[in-house]
């Protein structure tokens, strides 16, 4: 057992020393933040979408935006479709499970939101089918992935590709940096330097 902590721990640092030495991807990080201020100042929101832990995620982040993450400020405009079961049930009956997401951004997406899409593998039907009708409705599409991209990588306009092909790692470095976007639009937005 103590072997097994030790080397998780070990790639879960490699992980993360790979995301500190890569200034592309930091800078792409700053790049989605500033979008993001920008989107939510001119009346937008930021949809959030991903399945599993990934869906997880994806709550996690929204509910850093509509409360806080750092400091005490107003609300900022997020949601995440992950969580109300009888609209997501609904669609599964109704639409089939990879119509989950792409039915609630035709439902609730705007020309100047953002859909942020979570999926470890990129190839996610359902995240593909949200891009998709993201794109059709004239939003800013976000995806956050793994190291191979699937196929999500030309339905978004910007990506975060964590440098692993393990799932769990992926996600420790979904959330991290979910994180530091959080906190750089909530800085920019109510504390700007």
């Amino acid at each position: 057992m103590k072997v097994y902590c030790r080397e998780e721990l070990e790639k879960t640092v490699n992980v993360f020393s790979q995301l500190l030495q890569d200034e592309p991807l930091q800078q792409q990080a700053c790049t989605i933040a500033a979008m993001m201020v920008e989107r939510l100042r001119n009346d937008g929101k930021i949809l959030f979408a991903g399945n599993g832990g990934s869906a997880a995620d994806a709550q996690h982040l929204a509910g850093e935006l509509v409360s806080k993450l750092c400091f005490d400020r107003p609300g900022l405009a997020a949601i995440a479709l992950t969580t109300d079961t009888s609209i997501l049930t609904a669609i599964g009956n109704d639409y089939g499970y990879e119509r989950l997401f792409a039915r609630q951004v035709e439902a609730l997406g705007r020309s100047g939101d953002v859909l942020v899409a979570f999926s470890t593998s990129g190839r996610s039907p359902n995240i593909l089918r949200g891009l998709e009708a993201a794109k059709e409705a004239g939003m800013i599409t976000v995806g956050f992935t793994g190291h191979k991209g699937g196929d999500m990588l030309p339905l978004c306009d910007y990506v975060i590709q964590i440098p692993s092909d393990e799932t769990p790692k992926i996600q420790e470095g979904h959330i991290a940096l979910g994180h530091i976007i959080c906190a750089l639009v909530e800085r920019a937005i109510f504390r700007p330097e």
